[in-house]
């Protein structure tokens, strides 16, 4: 799998890996914010005491940043991608996955507004696995 970053992405990769020492798996750039994808074992790492490594690079690039790990696993990649919001994630059919949350509010927050967070997910997911997501 080939992936191609544009000067600017290599360059959000560039400051976060040498303020946290970490090599970034992948990058992703949305309108005013970053998901930065790490290996599972260099997290803390990544992430520093108290989230210092986290809040340095945010201030330096002046936008939100997020920080997920990785995982093999896509029922566990899609947990670590809407946490801290818990709910029941499992394969509804094949190419499928369906994310259960109880409270509406939590509901709200992964879909979010025009479904823009849901949309940003299934573009994080699609590059790893092939499955669609979907929130019930």
């Amino acid at each position: 799998m080939g992936f191609v970053y544009d000067k600017d992405i290599i360059g959000y990769i560039n400051i976060f890996e040498n303020i946290s020492d970490v090599k970034v798996k992948d990058c992703y750039k949305s309108d005013d914010s970053l998901v930065f994808i790490i290996n599972p074992k260099y997290m803390s790492k990544a992430i520093g005491k108290n989230g210092s490594n986290v809040k340095k690079a945010s201030r330096l690039l002046r936008k939100s940043i997020k920080v997920i790990e990785y995982d093999p696993d896509v029922l566990k990649f899609i947990k670590n991608i809407i946490h801290p919001i818990y709910g029941k994630i499992y394969k509804e059919s094949e190419g499928i996955v369906a994310i259960k949350l109880d409270a509406s509010k939590d509901k709200g927050i992964v879909i979010g507004r025009d479904k823009k967070n849901l949309n940003k997910m299934q573009k994080i997911v699609s590059i790893y696995f092939n499955v669609k997501v979907k929130v019930i």
